[in-house]
């Protein structure tokens, strides 16, 4: 029997993350902007000043940055997200390449090879995992003062507070570049993107 001629090609899209991964991402998300809002109001006098009621802004901050690391934990019950986890927490030759490119400006495809996650994605997931368990750490701290001794709370009050400034820092980068990329905005928003830019920004990713 002859082939048709209408045979559907290969489809246009390929699934990168399952609706779980995409809630556990947006949650973070949230709980890490309201963390990063209330510390804004708590430190910087003009903001103070606007939206008043300290005391509801201090509970907001220590409940949502107590919450934090609950959505990646319940996350691990899910063999796709414990999977992307691996990923991001292996690093190979190619990553080395893509890190030298960056270094180097160089843009073109060729010269920043990656998989599932490049090198820079998976340089930032390990940051933040452990900025936010040294805050989480010093903020607990900071909330329970009967449980250390004063040295080690103004020590903690330190560190959170610069690792604050530098965690927002980082965080308008992350936002940055995602605006910049809008295919990978889609994919975290439906959790599908292009084949073609799937093949031309992460080469050696099989889905």
């Amino acid at each position: 029997m002859p082939l048709r001629a209408d045979t559907p090609p290969a489809t246009a899209e390929v699934r990168r993350f399952t609706p779980l991964q995409r809630w556990i991402h947006r949650t973070t998300a949230a709980l890490m902007g309201l963390c990063v809002l209330t510390a804004a109001c708590l430190y910087i006098p003009q903001l103070a000043e606007l939206v008043g009621r300290r005391a509801l802004v201090v509970t907001l901050h220590q409940w949502s940055g107590l919450a934090l690391p609950v959505p990646a934990l319940a996350g691990l019950a899910s063999r796709a997200f414990r999977a992307d986890l691996g990923r991001l927490n292996r690093f190979g030759p190619h990553d080395r390449t893509w890190l030298r490119a960056a270094l180097h400006r160089d843009k073109r495809q060729a010269s920043r090879p990656a998989a599932k996650f490049n090198a820079g994605q998976k340089l930032y997931a390990a940051w933040i995992a452990g900025a936010t368990l040294v805050m989480l750490a010093t903020g607990l701290m900071m909330w329970f003062t009967h449980l250390t001794p004063l040295l080690w709370r103004t020590s903690a009050t330190f560190v959170h507070d610069w690792l604050a400034l530098t965690i927002g820092i980082v965080l308008a980068g992350h936002i940055g570049m995602a605006l910049a990329d809008p295919e990978a905005r889609r994919g975290m928003r439906t959790g599908s993107v292009s084949r073609e830019w799937a093949e031309r920004e992460h080469r050696l990713w099989r889905p």
